[in-house]
C-alpha cells in the first residue's frame, strides 16, 4: 500500500500573503493629455480649459486614473490640479504617473493600513506569482513592515522560496 501524502506546509507555522490577495477592484484608465495640447507640446491655457469642461467625466466612474503626457511635454501643475478637480467626485482615485505609479500609490496605502501582528514570530512567505499588477515597491514595503514582528520573511512559493530576512537568535 502506498504512502499517503502529507502537504507539511498545511500543517506547519508557515504563513502565506499573497498581495493579490488585497488587489482593490475597479478599472484602470491611463488618461493621456497630450491631445489636448498643440502638436502635442504647447499646453495652450484658454484651449486647455475648454477640453476639461467639454470632457465627459463620467467615464471615469468607479475607475482608478492616472494622469500623464507621452509627449514629454512640460506640463503646468495646475493642469493636472484642474483635471484632478473634476474627477474627484467621479474616481476611486487620480494620480499623476503612468499605471505602475497608480499601483504602487494603491498598494502603499492598502500595506500601511495591515495589521501584520498575526505573523508575530512567525515564518512567512511573499507569494510572488501573481495574475494581477502587483508592484515590486508593494513586495518591499510589505517585507519592511513584516520585518518588526515576523520570525523570518521568505519570497516565491513554499516549494521554492528564496530567503529574505531571518531574525537573529538572542
Amino acid at each position: 500500500m502506498a504512502e499517503e501524502i502529507i502537504n507539511r506546509v498545511a500543517h506547519s507555522k508557515l504563513k502565506v500573503i499573497d498581495l493579490e490577495d488585497y488587489y482593490p477592484e475597479g478599472k484602470r484608465i491611463a488618461f493621456d493629455i497630450k491631445d489636448w495640447l498643440l502638436e502635442g507640446l504647447v499646453l495652450r491655457e484658454k484651449e486647455f480649459r475648454q477640453y476639461v469642461s467639454e470632457h465627459n467625466w463620467h467615464q471615469y466612474q468607479n475607475s482608478y486614473v492616472a494622469l500623464y503626457c507621452s509627449t514629454g511635454a512640460i506640463i503646468p501643475d495646475w493642469a493636472y490640479m484642474l483635471i484632478s478637480i473634476k474627477l474627484e467626485p467621479i474616481s476611486k482615485l487620480t494620480v499623476i504617473g503612468d499605471l505602475e505609479h497608480l499601483e504602487s500609490i494603491l498598494y502603499t496605502s492598502i500595506i500601511s493600513k495591515m495589521d501584520v501582528s498575526e505573523y508575530k514570530d512567525l515564518p512567512v512567505i511573499i507569494k510572488g506569482c501573481s495574475n494581477k499588477p502587483v508592484p515590486s515597491n508593494a513586495l518591499v514595503l510589505l517585507s519592511q513592515k513584516l520585518k518588526s514582528v515576523a520570525k523570518s520573511i521568505m519570497f516565491g512559493e513554499a516549494c521554492s522560496s528564496v530567503p529574505i530576512y531571518k531574525r537573529k537568535q538572542m
